[in-house]
């Protein structure tokens, strides 16, 4: 069972996001806040569920949760900034978002950069955790937002661009994926600072985009 809460006697909300190492398409990131001793024993790590799973929870997660919100950065955003600030970014608009103020936040992974209440710019106390969609409650809840709602976004836009294959790969880089890139250059969706060939980047065609 995946624990309820980190601090102590807070409203902690636990963030994760999805979509980091594609190719293409922005980066998702959610926040989630559960109630006070919270118990789901459904809840677990994303990547450990099934994708009917994953929408199973989805609608629990919105019915349960105090708060919830999700965080998007754009493609084009994360050639400026690259890839680590722009999840991290993804992470705070999501936590702007949130209808009820948390007063702490437990972050998946090993880097964050301090939050910032918008309402009165105090710095909330925040932790990250290696490995925490699996050890966390919240966390888990924020990696099942952040992955379905970018994979509706990805399959969306795997309508205007069935080649590359989008609605399997959902932007990660398949060999299927790379292999198209190849044969019809890049979309406006894809990430133009990422290695986008592996060892033959240098051989696309990047247009007018």
């Amino acid at each position: 069972m995946l624990a309820s809460h980190y601090y102590e006697g807070k409203v902690e909300a636990g963030c994760d996001e999805a979509g980091r190492g594609c190719l293409a398409g922005s980066v998702y990131a959610a926040a989630v806040i559960l109630p006070e001793g919270y118990q789901n024993e459904l809840l677990n790590d994303s990547k450990q569920l099934s994708e009917k799973k994953r929408y199973q929870l989805r609608e629990i997660i919105e019915r349960d949760a105090v708060a919830w919100a999700v965080g998007i950065v754009t493609p084009e955003e994360i050639d400026k900034i690259n890839i680590l600030n722009a999840s991290i970014l993804a992470m705070h608009r999501a936590l702007d978002q949130l209808k009820v103020r948390p007063e702490a936040v437990i972050v998946d992974g090993n880097r964050f950069k301090p939050y910032k209440d918008p309402a009165d710019g105090k710095q909330l106390p925040y932790t990250t955790i290696v490995k925490g969609d699996g050890k966390y409650l919240a966390i888990a809840a924020a990696s099942i937002l952040a992955k379905t709602y970018r994979d509706d976004y990805m399959n969306q836009l795997a309508e205007e661009y069935p080649q590359y294959d989008w609605l399997s790969n959902k932007g990660y880089p398949t060999k299927k994926h790379r292999e198209a890139i190849k044969q019809f250059g890049v979309t406006p969706y894809h990430r133009k600072s990422y290695n986008l060939l592996g060892d033959c980047q240098l051989s696309i065609d990047f247009g007018d985009f």
